[in-house]
């Protein structure tokens, strides 16, 4: 059986999915990501040697920001009113480079997959910015989900790879 694409009609034109109808449940969602370095700017990022000061503070916030704007940069995404919006980003000297994470949560009528996945994008693009004075060789990768609970589909749970 086919699965139907909630964004398009019946006539193949874009929409925005009605959930006028939908029963206001705790949603919530993870989304990871990373940004690979040279283990040199790595570790001038770990150590605060950088003229634009704490990455990480700045990168979390600045995914933060994104996530609560998803609504704005995406069409067809509904505005939520976030009930919390939590962004980690953590040194990973293996990479070497951050992974990033944000977790999202709601008590709504629909998911908070995009602005998970906006808040990881965004504070990996963050980092780049900040860092790219030192090394312009940075990859940002793997930015996906990894977890969603609540709502009609229930949960889903990544498999490691």
């Amino acid at each position: 059986m086919k699965q139907r694409l909630t964004h398009i009609d019946d006539a193949g034109r874009a929409r925005m999915v009605d959930v006028g109808d939908k029963q206001s449940t705790r949603r919530e969602a993870v989304a990871e990501g990373r940004i690979r370095m040279h283990a040199e700017t790595l570790a001038r990022a770990i150590a605060g040697d950088l003229p634009k000061g704490d990455v990480r503070a700045i990168a979390e916030i600045a995914g933060v920001m994104a996530g609560k704007r998803a609504a704005e940069l995406i069409p067809l995404c509904h505005p939520l009113a976030l009930t919390s919006l939590k962004v980690e980003v953590t040194p990973d000297e293996s990479l070497p480079g951050f992974t990033v994470s944000a977790h999202a949560r709601v008590n709504g009528q629909t998911g908070v997959e995009m602005e998970a996945l906006t808040a990881v994008s965004v504070a990996c693009l963050t980092l780049y910015d900040m860092l790219k004075a030192v090394d312009r060789n940075m990859t940002i990768e793997a930015i996906a989900l990894t977890e969603k609970h609540g709502g009609a589909s229930g949960s889903y749970v990544r498999a490691k790879s």
